[in-house]
């Protein structure tokens, strides 16, 4: 029997939210402050993804800006109703104190590769707000009320947005508490309200309610929940929660769901990543297929549908082509001129404007991380001539907690190489400046096979590489430390804190993970 392994999306793409059309799936995932808005991928069999571009993509579309770490965009929902597929999406601006600020916005389009409509404001009472596309033609907004306080329904014009009629709380949760991620699928006699409850940590789990009417009452599962975690086995992917129903074109069901793989010290330095499991219907209700409620490592792949092995993206980036592939990402906004592929070929240039620690314009291109073990390589062309300026490799989390390995100069014009090292905003140098030559440079970032330690190092081009500070931990960049949701990334910076417009050029960016 062929299987699929779990996390089907691997490194930070949290709350799936999959669907079918014909014979393709397809998924979207949580970016949060990260742009472009929205993480979407393809696959023909379930086991092999390709990540296609953003719906959400387009400089107008959304407005990150300001946004807090592990704010901007949560949980999309993708839907279908046979002429459109929809996208609806939270932007969280502030998710402190008694009140979150969670604006709901919907985008339709004829094609899953656009072009997308912009985004139509809906409501801002509570997050994760999903569609019930109905078999009469109806169509329902379906949304968690802030505070965990319920889940609401409300009939919808899916051509203007419009909410139309009483809007219903229709279900409390089931008293596991944090009840959110809520979707509704019409299935035979019964409208199916799943919900993540739990929190999204250990334990954080998929309940199910049913009801004969879209607008309740909902009554719980039997020995509820679905789905939810064996705590006590590391070796199985945790957190297992926020589910999404699929039925294969021969009729097997399966279920998308987040879930992440922490290291040996619980520190989730991947996110939240996405898995899939079999389900099986028992007297009217969704169970796992495995029996039980623990979600499992590998799951048995559909049967009959052809395996189609899609490209991932490539571990070396050599920036010859003038845009930047799908698989990047840069916070909250994007970054328009101080991002250039042609100007110099073959080289990826950046132009610097606010350092990391800003949550409005920062010149960083990342790549999330996919595996604990991780080699990461790149090329810079980079000429200070202030301390203002600084430009290289990072390992980051959020504005607040991060790795910088950068080239800046002294205050007599020396250039130096700095170590740099923010733990919730407290920035320290991790080794004191190292004196490096004029012109191009080679940067190079190793971890250990749990993820657990980071080593940096740099050359001059076919020189031999030398280390740079001591190892340093990486449990400063897990969800558990930074109290996050997006996990670790790399990737190439600049900053010019002067506001000269200094820039920075790349000329390959190689990334490989050794599962």
């Amino acid at each position: 029997m062929k299987t699929i392994q779990n996390p089907i999306l691997r490194g930070f793409c949290p709350d799936p939210c999959m669907i079918r059309t014909g014979d393709d799936y397809y998924i979207a995932t949580s970016t949060f402050e990260w742009w472009p808005c929205v993480n979407l991928y393809h696959s023909k069999d379930l086991a092999h993804w390709e990540q296609l571009p953003s719906p959400l993509r387009e400089p107008g579309q959304m407005d990150l800006r300001g946004d807090p770490n592990s704010g901007g965009i949560w949980a999309p929902d993708l839907s279908w109703d046979g002429q459109y597929y929809y996208l609806l999406v939270t932007n969280v601006t502030t998710k402190k104190g008694r009140w979150y600020n969670t604006h709901n916005y919907m985008s339709r389009a004829a094609s899953i590769t656009g072009p997308w409509s912009q985004p139509v404001y809906l409501n801002s009472i509570g997050f994760d707000p999903s569609l019930l596309h109905d078999t009469d033609g109806k169509c329902y907004l379906v949304n968690m009320i802030n505070g965990f306080k319920g889940v609401l329904v409300q009939q919808m014009d899916p051509e203007t947005g419009a909410l139309l009629g009483e809007r219903r709380k229709v279900y409390s949760g089931s008293g596991i508490g944090c009840t959110e991620g809520p979707r509704i699928y019409h299935i035979g006699s019964w409208y199916y309200l799943v919900v993540a409850e739990g929190g999204t940590g250990y334990s954080h789990c998929v309940t199910i309610a049913r009801s004969d009417n879209v607008f309740g009452p909902y009554e719980t599962m039997p020995d509820n929940p679905l789905l939810t975690s064996d705590q006590n086995d590391l070796t199985a992917i945790q957190k297992c929660g926020h589910g999404s129903f699929v039925e294969t074109q021969n009729g097997e069901w399966y279920m998308a769901h987040l879930c992440s793989r922490p290291n040996s010290a619980r520190g989730s330095l991947l996110g939240r990543e996405t898995a899939l499991q079999k389900i099986t219907w028992q007297d009217g209700w969704p169970r796992l297929a495995c029996g039980g409620k623990i979600a499992q490592n590998a799951v048995p792949a559909p049967k009959d549908l052809p395996e189609v092995e899609l490209p991932a993206m490539a571990e070396q980036d050599d920036f010859d082509v003038p845009a930047l592939a799908p698989g990047y990402a840069t916070p909250r906004t994007p970054l328009g001129d101080c991002v250039n592929l042609t100007v110099r070929p073959g080289w990826l240039r950046l132009t610097g404007q606010e350092s990391m620690n800003s949550l409005h314009h920062v010149t960083l291109v990342a790549r999330r991380q996919q595996e604990h073990e991780m080699q990461a390589e790149t090329r810079m062309d980079f000429t200070p001539v202030c301390p203002e300026q600084m430009a290289g490799f990072t390992y980051c989390y959020d504005s607040m907690n991060f790795y910088l390995l950068g080239k800046t100069c002294a205050e007599d014009g020396t250039p130096v190489l700095e170590l740099l090292k923010s733990d919730t905003g407290v920035v320290e140098d991790v080794c004191d400046p190292v004196p490096v030559p004029d012109g191009t440079l080679d940067f190079k970032l190793t971890t250990t096979p749990d993820g657990g330690m980071a080593q940096f190092y740099y050359r001059q081009p076919q020189g031999e590489w030398q280390s740079i500070g001591p190892a340093c931990p990486t449990d400063i960049l897990t969800d558990e430390h930074c109290r996050g949701f997006t996990g670790a990334h790399v990737g190439v910076y600049a900053h010019d804190m002067a506001g000269l417009h200094n820039h920075a050029d790349f000329d390959y960016l190689n990334v490989h993970f050794e599962r």
